[in-house]
């Protein structure tokens, strides 16, 4: 089973590297640009069938090692 792990800042939290990456934008030329925000998204290849067992291991993976909980936030989506 395949997952994808989506990490995003927290709402409130200062996120400079959006700053730079809107503004290197705006330098670019390109119009429009608003509130840029970036994250990560970490895929995982599971050896594991049942779709609650695999949640409940990537649910403490991100607890524990991929995300930082204070200012992180993160979503797991699984593909078959």
């Amino acid at each position: 089973m395949k997952a994808r792990v989506f990490i995003r800042l927290k709402n409130g939290v200062l996120d400079p590297q959006g700053k730079a990456i809107g503004k290197a934008l705006t330098g670019l030329g390109f119009a429009g640009i608003g509130e840029v925000r970036q994250g990560k998204l970490i895929e995982i290849e599971l050896d594991e069938t049942d779709e609650a067992a695999a949640k409940t291991a990537l649910t403490e993976m991100c607890e524990k090692l991929l995300a930082n909980t204070v200012i992180e936030r993160y979503e797991i989506e699984l593909a078959k």
